[in-house]
């Protein structure tokens, strides 16, 4: 799950970002109106935390872009204005969700959570493949039944790779999805990170490298690395 904050107020967006962290949401931060289409159009999010008072283009004027181009991601409305004409009007506007503040860092996580259960394609809360059943809301994973205790990092990895059901997913991908922009494009982290949650998940191999592609969960095709072995990878 990743997540766009658009807030202008420095101290809540970084603390926004640093909750959201800790819950294995990797999110990326904007200040204006301006930075967030930037972003929009750079980077895939599954929800955009917008504030309706940006400065330049206005969190309002984001809103209706993203509606008027049909962009694939949820909006959750962030404001300070807590009338009901102000939630009706930030609804009109095409939110998915609004939230006033102060609010309570758990009840954003909640409302992230279910709008990203309900994807635009439409992929099931509860993610169930090759003998893994992973759940977003309470951050647990069971290999036939058995529970499996992952690292938030983790955690993050297995979700996009359980959400593409068997497809092969880039470490480029990967690095998107789980780590947020500052993550270096170089960096061994996502090769680090398979190599330990395949030991998490015990044997035999559930994850398989795709050489030159990625990886991938489920069965192996016949070009990938064998069912469980030394990752030299």
């Amino acid at each position: 799950m990743r997540v766009l904050i658009a807030e202008d107020e420095p101290y809540l967006a970084d603390a926004i970002r640093d909750g959201l962290r800790l819950e294995a949401i990797a999110s990326d931060v904007v200040h204006d109106g301006d930075s967030a289409l930037e972003n929009l159009t750079v980077n895939t999010y599954d929800v955009v935390l917008l504030d309706r008072d940006l400065p330049g283009t206005s969190g309002d004027e984001v809103a209706r872009w993203m509606i008027a181009a049909n962009w694939p991601c949820r909006i959750l409305m962030l404001t300070a204005a807590d009338r009901l004409e102000e939630k009706i009007a930030g609804f009109e506007l095409g939110a998915d969700d609004y939230l006033t503040k102060p609010f309570a860092m758990r009840e954003l996580v909640v409302r992230l959570r279910a709008l990203a259960r309900r994807p635009l394609e439409g992929a099931p809360p509860v993610m169930e493949f090759a003998s893994l059943t992973l759940d977003p809301f309470r951050r647990e994973v069971y290999r036939d039944s058995r529970y499996v205790g992952l690292t938030r990092k983790q955690f993050a990895v297995l979700e996009v790779l359980m959400a593409a059901r068997g497809g092969v997913v880039s470490a480029e991908t990967l690095l998107e999805r789980a780590w947020d922009e500052n993550a270096d494009p170089f960096t061994n982290a996502v090769r680090i990170t398979i190599s330990s949650l395949r030991k998490r998940l015990g044997d035999p191999w559930l994850i398989h490298t795709v050489p030159g592609a990625g990886y991938q969960v489920g069965a192996p095709a016949a070009d990938c690395d064998g069912a469980s072995g030394p990752d030299l990878r």
